[in-house]
């Protein structure tokens, strides 16, 4: 039996704005214990296979740097990583889709997906792996199964399942409904009956039979993930293998999630209650409680003063926070936004970062710190025909040979060295405290040919300093189209 974990790296967590943003999105947020979603969601696919298995992410192609080195992170060399690469969101069906096929493809028709969501929290590993193996039993038998939570409170948010007849004695049955996210009198119902588990978004089911029913109940969604994967050779990258998807045949495929395109149609599918601890973490209420309460229940993490405050949660990114006399708070502080939202309107966030998406703000897009295959940058400073950067690059990391029209940069070396190519000249080593100075319209690139860090100031001026700003020639990470 071969058994591939999928996980699903997509979804920008606006109601965790300002932490969570489009180029970093909730996944890649770290918990308090320092690790991220997306980390713990690798280390439990990897807990489901022998040493050599194969862990598939279905993820944006902009994302794929940050979740390799993620995986890294993890210290995990004997799993084979494969990665399927989207140019854009296109919901969970053609995610699912385009992964079954290609699971199908390498492995045969039987091989089992466990198909995981990158942004859940689930800390019982143990309870993980027995509601899963339950999953493959009934997954071999041809059902579509999904992963149901027993649910603890009448909660609005969540989508429900109701459990039908039963197929076997460890409560695995099959499902009679999907339903909505119900009102509150409908929801305290639900659990009150006893029938119905929270739809968690997690399935296990053989390549085959998934692709089946697709295409018995959306077969334009198996026709077309099938020409986009053709369409979109494998590449080796690191170890790692790639398909980015053909920006032009993706497009082509609905945007649809995979409970309307075929869950809520099959009769194949069944529903094992699970009894692991699950969180979506869908709001900063959710993560506040993975934070410790103090006497007042009030919830911290960072630097913080409180008087005369009660059950409110702060998070802090480097500055002191202080708080007089309030109740019932969120209060979310990043190097270039504040959130501050009463505790009962946590769900409303995901407006600001719509009024920020409609205005082309950057925070709805950017931190000031920015992950790039070859290292970082932070936004230091900017102003009228100015902007300060400090740069680190990794050893060995590589900006991209590239041109600006509108702005000239002068680099700062503080710690490393630096080989540096500027016009056509040789390339230059600059070693600490030197620097060189890159005119507007000349080419060039920045190497870190040492085995520390290399970190530079970058100071910009020009009538423009936009970040499209950039032509690039070369590049060792395949940003040239």
């Amino acid at each position: 039996m071969t058994l591939v974990p999928v996980i699903l790296s997509g979804g920008a967590g606006t109601r965790l704005w300002p932490v969570s943003r489009e180029g970093h999105p909730k996944p890649f947020m770290r918990l308090p214990d320092g690790q991220s979603l997306l980390s713990k969601t690798y280390l439990r696919a990897a807990a489901l296979i022998p040493q050599g298995g194969a862990i598939l992410t279905v993820t944006n192609r902009e994302h794929y740097f940050a979740s390799k080195d993620q995986f890294g992170e993890a210290n995990l060399p004997l799993h084979s990583s494969h990665f399927l690469l989207e140019p854009e969101g296109r919901n969970t069906a053609p995610a699912i889709a385009v992964a079954a096929s290609l699971v199908a493809k390498q492995y045969g028709e039987d091989a089992l997906l466990v198909i995981m969501a990158a942004d859940h929290l689930i800390q019982d590993l143990a309870a993980f792996q027995r509601a899963t193996a339950h999953a493959l039993e009934l997954a071999e038998s041809g059902h579509l199964v999904t992963y149901g939570i027993r649910p603890t409170a009448p909660e609005t948010g969540f989508g429900y399942i109701e459990s039908g007849e039963a197929l076997d004695s460890e409560g695995g049955c099959r499902v009679a409904c999907f339903v909505e996210k119900p009102d509150l009198q409908t929801a305290e119902e639900y659990l009150q009956s006893g029938r119905f588990l929270w739809n968690s978004g997690m399935f296990c089911f053989t390549a085959g039979s998934i692709l089946r029913e697709l295409g018995e109940h959306a077969p334009e969604i198996v026709q077309l993930a099938e020409e986009c994967l053709s369409a979109s050779p494998a590449q080796e990258s690191a170890g790692n293998i790639l398909h980015e998807l053909q920006a032009a045949s993706f497009a082509r495929l609905p945007d649809i999630s995979i409970d309307y395109a075929v869950m809520e149609r099959s009769k194949r599918v069944a529903v094992i209650p699970a009894t692991f601890d699950w969180s979506d973490i869908g709001s900063w209420s959710a993560l506040s409680q993975l934070v410790p309460a103090d006497a007042q229940q009030n919830r911290v993490q960072g630097d913080a003063i409180l008087v005369e405050t009660r059950n409110t949660f702060i998070l802090g990114d480097n500055r002191l926070i202080a708080t007089v006399g309030v109740d019932d708070l969120i209060v979310v502080d990043t190097a270039d936004a504040v959130l501050v939202a009463r505790a009962d309107r946590a769900q409303e966030v995901r407006q600001v970062a719509k009024q920020l998406k409609l205005r082309n703000h950057d925070s709805y897009r950017l931190h000031r710190t920015v992950t790039r295959p070859w290292g970082t940058y932070t936004v230091l400073e900017e102003g009228p025909r100015f902007k300060i950067k400090r740069i680190v690059v990794k050893p060995g990391g590589s900006l991209s040979l590239q041109m600006h029209h509108h702005r000239s940069e002068h680099w700062i070396v503080v710690s490393g060295m630096a080989k540096v190519v500027n016009g056509g000249e040789q390339p230059l080593l600059v070693n600490t405290n030197e620097s060189t100075f890159i005119p507007a319209g000349h080419k060039h690139r920045l190497e870190n040919p040492g085995v520390i860090d290399l970190v530079m100031i970058e100071v910009q001026s020009g009538e423009y300093l936009g970040e499209d700003d950039i032509v690039r020639f070369e590049d060792h990470y395949g940003r040239v189209r």
